[in-house]
């Protein structure tokens, strides 16, 4: 079983209220099939992310990220400590190992994941799969702070003028602890929620699926009922979408830049 860095995505799920609408949804949309014994979807027989029923309606419709770690309990007591929460305390669950729930100081809830028998993703980076996350604050300062001391990520501040955007463009990239900061170590980042966002926009972890074409999948997306939060644009790294799904589970999908032959 693979040694994931601790701190690093290592699984995604998405609790929905109508489980079977939600594997039509996501199975049109990026090609995934669902094993029948256990709540995960598959591409190409290989895992990828989690759908579940949703347990509790008072909870938000939303895509959980996990973050390996080596021990849940240890890495509890770090969050607390740094200015964090738990929002549910570490747990067994089985083969998958020990699971928690936690928010940063800015309120963006994340999970943390113990391996068990299986170690999370079989495959990323790919057309239907996980490829990025980006933690969204309005207290960028006091978040930066937070994942330096309880994950070690080393940061780089994002050249706005490299990204496309304006002088107030304020991303940070991070890069898991003993690499070097930058696109070959990088893993996701840190954006702030500015006021192009609704006012009542929580802080929140958003997760990004690669696909092949990002309009298409904007066309898909609303056929299937979900809706386009942010029409796709371009970036240095690929066109970008911002997404619903038919229940209101927000997530992003990236088309990757095509490279010369």
């Amino acid at each position: 079983m693979a040694v994931r860095t601790e701190g690093t995505p290592c699984w995604v799920e998405a609790q929905l209220p109508d489980l079977r609408a939600g594997k039509r949804f996501y199975g049109e949309l990026f090609g995934w099939t669902f094993d029948p014994d256990r709540d995960e979807a598959l591409l190409d027989g290989r895992r990828v992310a989690g759908l579940l029923p949703k347990r509790d309606g008072r909870m938000p419709t939303t895509w959980t990220l996990y973050l390996a770690t080596p021990d849940a309990g240890a890495l509890a007591t770090r969050i607390r400590a740094a200015g964090g929460q738990l929002v549910m305390a570490p747990y067994p669950v089985g083969p998958f190992g020990v699971l928690a729930l936690a928010a940063d100081p800015g309120g963006a809830v994340f999970g943390l994941r113990q391996s068990g028998d299986d170690d999370g993703f079989e495959t990323t980076d790919e057309p239907g799969a996980y490829c990025w996350m980006e933690v969204y604050t309005r207290r960028p300062d006091a978040v930066d702070t937070f994942y330096a001391a309880v994950f070690g990520y080393l940061g780089r501040q994002a050249d706005p003028d490299e990204e496309g955007r304006d002088g107030g463009f304020d991303y940070r990239v991070w890069s898991p602890p003993g690499s070097r900061p930058g696109d070959d170590s990088a893993f996701g980042g840190r954006a702030v929620i500015s006021d192009d966002f609704p006012a009542e926009m929580p802080g929140h972890v958003l997760v990004y699926f690669v696909v092949d074409d990002c309009d298409e999948a904007c066309a898909t997306t609303l056929r299937l009922g979900g809706r386009v939060a942010t029409p796709a644009f371009d970036t240095p790294h690929g066109r970008i979408a911002v997404l619903h799904d038919n229940q209101g589970a927000r997530f992003a999908v990236l088309a990757e830049p095509s490279r010369p032959a």
